[in-house]
């Protein structure tokens, strides 16, 4: 194993030497259910734990070992635990740390499909979830006041999908400290390559590995990177049982997809500053969400936490939903779906879409109009991109 290096390094190289005397310069796929023994004796090491080696692909597979690794790596991790979703990898934490009767504390700003875990499914099992509003994020007698004695974990979105909020991570992790509970960043949005959470003071990082890590917009996964003690009571209490595990073909392409990281995300941020410098000019935009821009409330905190800003942008268009739905309808290269992190840009209505697990009140608590539009940029020609919003946004039939 190589020294640490530079995470652009790290992306192509990390853990890419096989746990197999083997000489592949790229990893192999271990597609096997299960492992053979040498003998009783080894059978009963490996479940005892005095012996080395793998049992069954659920419990532990050296191509997701490789992917788990390098992730660790990636995020200055002691250990990674990768799960069959981003969802999953939440879970995994919350179920893990959390028990009836026990708490966790929230910035209200998050993905819908967190926020319904945390808000809703979380009470069948007698725990419950705090919200913080956006207007109180850098608030520290606000987050320190939702804090009791059983709160477990503190757990925020930097940037915040989809109104692209920062969040001060060293902020909530010096209250988590304070506290003596973890806080727990989900860095999808920034990637490793440009945000790293545990260097700021946070217990443990989430991905959706479906978004930038892949890259590709071809696979589902999640991961979840910390402390080995964090990692092992994840396997323990949580994956190994309720066997959310990833696929190892699935870990191969995020593996894959890795190795193009730091490429794409340069990429994605410059063509997304382009793009939301673009639209900030534009007359019929009435508003522009990017932390790239210096008129964006979180811009210096970003600055201070990010190495460059990110593929993500939203905005609202002048005339509210109605506007915003003709001119999303009227796309021809960016394409109408959820997700992100994708080659190809993405666009979609949050409100109705990905954030429809919020009820109204909640979306104004959350910062999330009804008019906002949620763009992942992709790997196209920013100047493309530009023509087809331009295209989408100017009177006239559709097509003209």
């Amino acid at each position: 194993m190589h020294p640490p290096q530079s995470p652009e390094t790290e992306a192509v190289h990390g853990s890419s030497t096989p746990p197999l005397p083997t000489l592949d310069l790229v990893p192999p796929i271990h597609m096997t259910s299960t492992f053979r023994f040498r003998d009783v004796d080894h059978g009963a090491g490996l479940f005892d734990g005095s012996a080395e080696g793998y049992i069954y692909s659920r419990m532990g597979n050296p191509t997701v070992d490789l992917l788990q690794e390098k992730v660790a790596r990636l995020e200055g991790a002691e250990d990674a635990v990768a799960t069959a979703s981003g969802m999953a990898a939440i879970a995994a934490v919350v179920m893990s740390l959390l028990a009836p009767g026990e708490n966790l504390v929230a910035a209200a700003t998050l993905y819908g499909g967190t926020f319904a875990l945390f808000n809703s499914r979380l009470k069948r099992w007698g725990v419950t979830a705090r919200f913080l509003p956006a207007a109180r994020f850098e608030d520290p007698a606000a987050i320190a006041a939702a804090i009791d004695s059983q709160t477990r974990l503190l757990f925020i979105e930097s940037p915040a999908n989809p109104t692209l909020d920062i969040v001060d991570i060293s902020l909530w992790a010096g209250i988590a400290r304070r506290h003596g509970i973890p806080l727990i960043v989900d860095n999808t949005f920034a990637s490793p390559l440009l945000q790293r959470p545990l260097a700021l003071g946070a217990e443990a990082v989430v991905h959706s590995a479906t978004k930038y890590l892949g890259g590709h917009g071809d696979i589902i996964g999640g991961i979840v990177a910390g402390s080995r003690a964090l990692t092992a009571r994840i396997r323990e209490d949580y994956t190994h049982l309720f066997g959310p595990c990833l696929s190892p073909f699935n870990a191969w392409l995020v593996l894959r997809g890795i190795k193009t990281l730091a490429l794409r995300m340069h990429r994605h941020s410059e063509s997304a500053l382009t793009i939301a410098r673009w639209l900030a000019g534009h007359p019929k935009i009435a508003r522009v969400f990017y932390p790239g821009l210096a008129s964006h409330p979180g811009h210096t905190i970003a600055k201070r936490q990010m190495r460059a800003f990110g593929g993500m942008v939203a905005f609202e268009i002048t005339g509210g939903l109605a506007a915003g739905k003709r001119v999303m309808d009227r796309l021809r290269l960016c394409t109408l779906a959820v997700s992100l992190g994708d080659c190809e840009t993405l666009i979609q209505h949050p409100a109705s879409m990905t954030h429809a697990t919020y009820s109204p009140a909640e979306r104004q608590a959350a910062g999330i109009s009804d008019g906002l539009i949620r763009l992942s940029v992709g790997l196209e020609a920013p100047q493309d991109i530009i023509a087809d919003l331009e295209q989408a946004m100017r009177d006239g039939p559709k097509g003209a």
